[in-house]
């Protein structure tokens, strides 16, 4: 169930996308998949929205995404590189022209000094146009990040799609 707030979001993206003749995907870990869930909860949704992958295993980030090992590794899979490259990689591997990812730190458990429980990285990526890559520390318990995460996505993605600059 959807909050008002949440709902009208969705509205607005599924408009913008459809006058755009554009469609979207999603690439998400922390969430599981609220987000796909979410914009699939509009009727119609398939006019404007293609596919969601959950790649909560590093192992999923690779092999489904092409996310650098190395890359998570280096970094961590809850990192603004590996939130970037899971997006990318969706863009690259999908009919879409808007790609959103989020990996993060939901909890109880899994947090550390430097990414503390609530932590987690989004990504926006539409092809021809600069990715916008962003952290968010999210107070609460489990669900109130991934619900947080799910507020956050769709109104970056629901600002940039309305952006008649894009």
């Amino acid at each position: 169930m959807l909050f008002p707030e949440e709902q009208e979001l969705i509205d607005r993206i599924g408009v913008a996308l459809t006058q755009r003749r554009e469609k979207m995907g999603t690439a998400e870990s922390c969430t599981g998949g609220l987000i796909a869930a979410a914009c699939t909860s509009l009727s119609g949704s398939s006019q404007w929205f293609e596919r969601g992958v959950v790649t909560y295993s590093n192992e999923s980030k690779t092999e489904l995404l092409g996310v650098p090992a190395a890359l998570i590794g280096l970094h961590g899979s809850v990192s603004g590189e590996v939130a970037l490259h899971m997006a990318r990689g969706l863009l690259a591997h999908a009919p879409i022209d808007w790609a959103l990812s989020v990996t993060g730190i939901a909890g109880p458990t899994g947090g550390s000094a430097d990414k503390p429980i609530g932590t987690v990285w989004l990504a926006l990526v539409h092809a021809g146009s600069p990715p916008k890559v962003w952290r968010e520390l999210f107070p609460g318990d489990r669900h109130a990040v991934r619900t947080a995460t799910l507020r956050a996505g769709l109104m970056a993605l629901c600002e940039a799609v309305e952006d008649k600059d894009e």
